[in-house]
């Protein structure tokens, strides 16, 4: 029978504390059985869990009504998300407001301007795109400067939207009519996982909310985009992992590369 040296079992045993067995990933869990998260725990043999750590709710009639928006007197809608599409038709419908057919959508990207179907008759309809970026957008929006113009926004919108507005000099308002908050976790108590995945300084407000003494120890942390990161800093958290890399645009290409670090330093 075959026995571990002692320097082989020490090194065995360093390897079992530095490998990622777990994950939780803050996000819903992807539709369908193609994911390359799937690919990812099949490939390393590692558990892969899904769960929102923040939810998005709209604002009530009341809420609505306290930010002095009359929605008739808008003649463009800059609608970011398919969230801000969501919320805008919802209070609409709310308020009775009947939206005339010659109010003009503008669309941070196709994607959006396409989901847009769900509530008119697109090809009836003035709708405008992007390509992906706010900064796309604008140089739509240029060609319809005396639009006045509204933006459906979340609690959070980043500033980098209603900045490159004001620099481009389009003038518009303001509205929130959903806000992103913490999902209840209490749950997940006494569950571990050797790495946490967040996406947005929602999901790290989110941690803290529902497990106000979180310690960290030896979970790994993740994050993608800037923002994200400097929250994890912020809260006095170790980063760990920051995606995009060069090398790795996707969070499942960045924990890949983080798994094969450990795994050949191991």
């Amino acid at each position: 029978m075959y026995l571990l040296s002692f320097s082989g079992l020490k090194q065995r045993l360093k390897f079992l504390e530095l490998a990622i067995k777990s994950i939780l990933v803050s996000q819903p869990k992807p539709e369908g059985d193609k994911s390359p998260y799937y690919d990812l725990a099949d490939k390393y043999k590692i558990k892969i869990d899904f769960r929102p750590f923040i939810k998005v709710v709209g604002v009530d009639l009341k809420e609505f009504r306290s930010q002095k928006v009359n929605l008739p007197d808008f003649t463009g809608i800059i609608l970011t998300s398919k969230v801000a599409a969501d919320h805008f038709f919802r209070i609409a419908e709310e308020i009775r407001y009947e939206i005339p057919d010659d109010l003009k959508y503008f669309c941070i990207s196709e994607a959006v301007a396409l989901y847009l179907q769900k509530f008119v008759a697109y090809r009836k309809r003035k709708i405008f795109f992007g390509k992906q970026t706010i900064e796309q957008l604008t140089d739509v929006m240029k060609k319809h400067k005396d639009e006045k113009f509204l933006l459906p926004c979340t609690d959070i919108l980043r500033d980098n939207i209603p900045l490159t507005l004001e620099e481009q000099k389009i003038e518009f308002q303001k509205v929130i009519l959903y806000k992103t908050v913490a999902s209840d976790l209490s749950d997940l108590e006494d569950v571990k996982y050797d790495m946490l995945v967040f996406f947005s300084p929602g999901g790290i407000e989110s941690l803290f909310k529902n497990f106000p003494g979180f310690k960290q120890e030896k979970t790994a942390i993740a994050a993608f985009g800037s923002t994200t990161a400097q929250a994890v800093v912020k809260n006095n958290l170790r980063l760990d992992l920051h995606a995009p890399q060069p090398n790795a645009p996707s969070m499942v290409g960045a924990i890949e590369l983080y798994i094969k670090d450990r795994l050949k330093n191991g």
